[in-house]
């Protein structure tokens, strides 16, 4: 099992390059053509969620993506570091994951753009977690290989 980890500074520009890499590491790994444009689309969705996090909650840390082949399956991890952020957008999009904070603090978020962002990725990835955490939030997206039994 590889894994890639890259750390993006919390600025808007720093998304396309994380889209880039999804896809390159995607497709290294065997995920099918056909579906690296969903790939690039949901990082870029899924980074862009965290940025705006960061940024809206003057959190100066970097932002992570863990990029892993697994035996039949790539996944990503896009991980902020805003504590209580996401687990009420991601009950109203509908995106399974767990729970993991009892109470949430007050952040400034654009709820509606994180619901929305949310949507975008359930809606292009099959399987989708969104977990949350005191240290912040994770969303974990994964793809089946190419010719691997992992399809449905």
């Amino acid at each position: 099992m590889a894994t890639v980890e890259l750390r993006i500074s919390a600025q808007p520009e720093h998304v396309r390059t994380a889209r880039l890499v999804a896809a390159a590491v995607a497709r290294m790994a065997g995920v099918d053509e056909a579906v690296l444009d969903e790939v690039r689309l949901a990082v870029g969705e899924a980074c862009s969620r965290a940025v705006g996090l960061h940024r809206s909650n003057n959190v100066l840390a970097p932002v992570r993506v863990l990029l892993t082949e697994e035996e039949k399956a790539f996944s990503i991890e896009v991980g902020d570091e805003v504590p209580g952020a996401g687990v009420a957008a991601a009950d109203a999009a509908g995106v399974p994951g767990e729970r993991g904070r009892a109470s949430q603090p007050d952040f400034d978020d654009a709820e509606g753009e994180d619901e929305m962002g949310l949507a975008v990725i359930s809606g292009l990835v099959d399987d989708v977690e969104v977990s949350a955490g005191e240290r912040g939030g994770v969303i974990r997206m994964s793809w089946p290989r190419a010719g691997s039994a992992a399809r449905g």
